[in-house]
């Protein structure tokens, strides 16, 4: 599925890549919704038109042992296109590391020049790239030598102290021609801490238009409706919309519909049950890859709010140790016996 991003329909709606959040187990749960449609487009699957891995270290895939992240980038059928995310500030290593995942059958190579994670920027990577707009520079020209013709593409921030970085740091990047930029809306400083400046997306675009019209835009911060999404990609003049937190807990987001209450547990605990089948398999063993349960109990944050006694439903699974305890605490906060 070579160039796939140029065959989306517009605007198109893309889950984002999220350390120990966008995993396989997580992002099935979005594809599986695909069949249901989407509301206002029934003629478009109800999952994400573009899926994510977590990101992974380009230094630690080739390093001894590397084979114990291979785990984090398992997929399904049912994710095309799924785009592998790699970090890293060697550009020698992204060209390996791309020849890597072209072999593995992803759909596209993403970039992530954004994390403020500080132990990724000491690395020289993440968000440091900003600051290093030569290496960043680099590091997409080797990924995309090694990436054998699958589109490479970056997620980026405004900049690192300032909005106004974006004119000189945005430019660096669209000059490198990559298939797609997704930009968090925000800058480095101002981590989460602010509100996303979507006032300043048309800006964006407008530089694509200048200097990559080839080039993808794709926004990025506080969505938290499909509508909000296209809202914001209309009046951003944006191909496309990634959404993050907003979709924590609400595998159906991008249908644009919203469950009633037993179909939203009756998931929760299906995600339970796909997370423990997934990484307590004798496949996980094997290679290195079992999470820890503790991993699902930030979901039942998400899953486990809006509605009366929530927050009792939250106390209690936060004490379950597997999905056979998820499954007996819903059934118990429904008032019936677990069959």
């Amino acid at each position: 599925m070579k160039d796939f991003w140029g065959k989306l329909a517009r605007p198109f709606f893309v889950l984002a890549p999220m350390a120990n959040v966008t995993d396989a187990a997580f992002r099935h749960m979005f594809a599986s919704y695909g069949p249901a449609g989407r509301e206002g487009f029934p003629e478009r699957p109800g999952k994400p038109d573009v899926l994510y891995t977590e990101f992974v270290s380009v230094e630690g895939l080739l390093s001894r042992g590397g084979e114990k992240l291979l785990p984090d980038l398992w997929f399904g059928e049912d994710e095309h296109p799924i785009v592998a995310q790699i970090f890293g500030a060697r550009p020698e290593h992204f060209a390996r590391a791309a020849e890597m995942i072209a072999a593995l059958g992803f759909d596209g190579i993403d970039i992530n020049m954004g994390c403020p994670d500080r132990a990724i920027e000491r690395q020289g990577a993440g968000a440091a790239l900003i600051k290093n707009p030569e290496l960043a520079r680099k590091i997409i020209r080797a990924a995309k030598e090694g990436a054998g013709g699958l589109p490479v593409s970056v997620k980026t921030r405004l900049g690192w102290a300032s909005t106004d970085e974006f004119a000189a740091w945005g430019a660096a990047i669209l000059e490198e021609h990559p298939a797609a930029l997704t930009v968090h809306l925000r800058t480095r400083k101002e981590m989460s801490k602010v509100p996303a400046h979507w006032d300043l997306a048309p800006m964006t675009a407008a530089l694509r238009d200048r200097l990559s019209p080839e080039t993808l835009i794709i926004g990025n911060g506080d969505i938290a409706s499909l509508e909000e999404a296209r809202e914001n990609a209309e009046s951003g003049g944006l191909d496309g919309v990634m959404i993050g937190r907003g979709a924590f807990g609400a595998p159906w987001f991008f249908t644009g519909r919203t469950p009633e209450l037993p179909e939203r547990l009756a998931r929760m605990a299906e995600h339970t049950e796909l997370f423990e089948k997934t990484y307590k398999s004798d496949r996980a063993k094997k290679d290195g890859k079992i999470k820890n349960f503790d991993v699902m109990k930030k979901h039942y944050k998400a899953y486990a709010s809006g509605f009366d006694g929530a927050k009792e439903l939250r106390i209690a699974l936060m004490g379950a140790r597997d999905a056979a305890e998820v499954r007996a605490i819903v059934a118990r906060f429904e008032g019936r016996e677990e069959r």
